[in-house]
């Protein structure tokens, strides 16, 4: 077919020119096939979603600078998602086994997925925004989730580039009221659809009674209950309408300071001990309202540690734990690695690959994440203590580790309605700063292409100590807080003993998939998400996974059946000889690079050398950026 020998200039770097001149359009090109299949490829729209533009004869290109190939479709632009109907679509729609996301196809973008847009003039990439004077002939589009898609228009009509370009740039990045994303219409349409068995669907936790049903399934409701004085949010638009406290807990308390300082339940432990959260109380300088929210919060926490029977812990997240400058600032570095356009800037980039990966900070910081719900863990299971998460607004870091603990505890957690239940009540209805943080309805003073999509624009580099509890006030602590409460404040070192016994205790023992399952947390095994995030190999990211999800599969297998085998001979070793060491393998040629072992699959490589997996073990715990390059002898691959 024609779509496999010509196409646009690459993303910023010139490509060899065709050495054939076309002068017959694609689409000419057997129509009475082409008009077949295209009546079978059919967009697939939500309730409510609304087509609007369109272009026809649009060539999705292979992200390679060497060879200009892709396959010719139709490129729409909704309410909700781009989407690119290419024309083997219907093959896939008659495949049963393949899996596929029910709301998302494998070429849709939805609007606030898209990161930035791009425009090819004549072999040069530039940024598009606003209004255009001329317009591309191949369009790229960088995701927030790290894929990246090109499409060439040099084949489509005039009028339908102008319409779907404009249309895309203006429906992505201008400035929308609330009430004009595609939720609310969506919401509309949905609830004129026929009603779904309740047991069939995520519990949204808008209604007292969803709050009393999590509480009887996690067995919560003996000393918690739900509440309603927050009901029609005329306490505190920050908190949910309806929500959860302590049953000893008075309900004039939560109005007292609009909802903070006030222990809000997440989850209730087997063992009875429960996770809760709570904002903290506004920084005050006066010593009488100092003296005030002394008093308020040591009335507050006696509903929660009781001594001998019932104690708590408190984790200040704000003081002594990631800022959201520090995440801001990982993923921008990290996803820098993946949003390549050719593969010239793929081994550009390849060479320094690990040192790039550990200068992010971002598997560091999913560690510490991991971490910090595994030491919570061990405070709810082994030492039976009620944990109280606190944070400036309870909004952030709260949600991210409440969350990873109850997915590690609890199994409902980790089912398809579990999952989205607890996306909804942690994240939803505990008050996530969605639009801020995504910047949804891109309200940004700044340069519309400089902002910070994660972070809201008042925010400045954080101190490592801050929040009510800082360093800085340990002396009021002492003095005002008592020291019973300022044992609650304790750091996670004085646990690390505990945590260490409690962590390889579980390791030790066959996981037990219905109960508690907790991750691995040395260097070393923290992993990439090798699925989504694989360099360069836009095959790999396919939904149903193909030949390259199957090759994964198979080398997971290799390795574990290596693993084994190195297990038994280290084994036959130390019972045969001791005091021999083993030798350590011969390392020669062939150095591997961030793209292994997909590299085998590639035909159209012009480099020597073989790429590695950015998800492979990263090796010893030494520092990465001072690691020389690994060779090994590949043979004759």
């Amino acid at each position: 077919m024609l779509g496999k020998g010509v196409g646009g200039g690459g993303g910023g770097t010139k490509a060899p020119k065709p050495s054939f001149v076309s002068y017959v359009r694609p689409e000419e090109i057997h129509t009475n096939e082409k008009e077949a299949t295209e009546k079978e490829v059919t967009l697939h729209l939500l309730p409510g979603e609304q087509l609007l533009c369109e272009a026809n004869t649009v060539l999705k290109c292979v992200q390679e600078d060497s060879c200009q190939r892709g396959i010719y479709g139709r490129l729409v632009c909704t309410d909700f998602k781009i989407a690119f109907l290419g024309d083997d679509e219907s093959a896939l729609d008659n495949d049963e086994t393949q899996f596929k996301n029910k709301v998302i196809g494998e070429n849709d973008i939805t609007l606030h997925c898209v990161d930035q847009i791009y425009g090819v003039f004549d072999e040069k990439k530039k940024t598009l925004f606003g209004q255009l004077k001329k317009y591309p002939e191949k369009l790229v589009i960088h995701c927030k989730d790290l894929r990246v898609f090109h499409f060439c228009l040099r084949y489509t009509k005039e009028e339908e580039v102008k319409r779907i370009v404009s249309g895309i740039i203006h429906h992505t990045q201008a400035p929308k009221l609330l009430k004009r994303l595609f939720l609310f219409s969506y919401a509309t349409a949905a609830r004129n659809s026929p009603a779904t068995d309740p047991k069939k669907h995520a519990v949204m936790f808008d209604t007292l009674q969803d709050w009393c049903r999590e509480l009887e399934r996690t067995k919560g409701n003996v000393k918690y209950k739900e509440v309603s004085v927050n009901e029609g949010y005329k306490v505190c638009e920050r908190l949910p309408a309806y929500f959860v406290v302590p049953a000893s807990l008075l309900e004039e308390d939560i109005a007292f300071f609009q909802g903070r300082g006030i222990p809000i339940w997440c989850w209730s432990c087997h063992n009875g001990c429960a996770l809760l959260k709570m904002s903290a109380l506004p920084k005050e300088q006066d010593d009488g309202l100092l003296q005030i929210q002394k008093n308020f919060l040591d009335r507050i926490y006696k509903t929660i540690h009781r001594p001998p029977y019932e104690t708590a812990k408190t984790e200040d997240l704000s003081s002594n734990f990631l800022s959201l400058q520090e995440i801001q600032m990982a993923y921008s570095k990290f996803k820098q690695l993946f949003l390549i356009d050719n593969s010239t800037e793929f081994w550009d980039t390849d060479i320094k690959w690990f040192s790039l990966l550990e200068s992010s900070s971002w598997l560091d910081i999913i560690r510490r994440c991991l971490k910090k719900a595994v030491e919570i863990i061990e405070c709810l299971e082994a030492q039976n203590m009620n944990v109280l998460l606190l944070e400036d607004n309870a909004s952030d870091l709260c949600c991210l580790i409440s969350s990873l603990v109850q997915v590690m505890m609890d199994p409902h957690c980790r089912t398809i309605f579990g999952f989205q239940s607890l996306v909804q009540k942690e994240w939803i209805m505990g008050g996530h700063c969605f639009l801020d943080r995504c910047n949804h309805l891109r309200q940004s003073d700044k340069e519309e292409h400089q902002r910070q999509l994660s972070l809201p624009l008042t925010q400045s580099k954080s101190s490592p100590k801050r929040g009510f509890f800082r360093e800085e006030t340990d002396h009021l602590i002492k003095n005002l807080l008592g020291k019973r409460i300022s044992k609650l404040i304790n750091s996670s070192e004085e646990l690390q003993d505990g945590f260490r016994e409690f962590y390889d205790s579980w390791h030790s023992r066959p996981p037990s998939y219905q109960g508690l399952l907790l991750p691995h947390l040395e260097g070393p095994e923290i992993k990439v998400w090798a699925q989504r995030y694989l360099r360069w190999i836009p095959e790999a990211q396919i939904l149903g996974g193909g030949g390259v999800a199957t090759m994964s599969k198979l080398l997971e297998m290799m390795e574990e059946v290596q693993r084994l085998q190195e297990k038994i001979e280290a084994r036959h070793h130390s019972q045969e000889a001791p005091q021999a060491e083993a030798a350590s393998p011969q390392r020669t040629s062939g150095r591997l690079s961030s793209l292994f072992p997909f590299a085998l699959l590639q035909r159209h490589s012009s480099k020597p050398v073989l790429p590695t997996s950015g998800w492979k073990a990263l090796g010893d715990e030494d520092d990465l950026a001072k690691r020389e390059d690994e060779f090994v002898d590949l043979g004759d691959v």
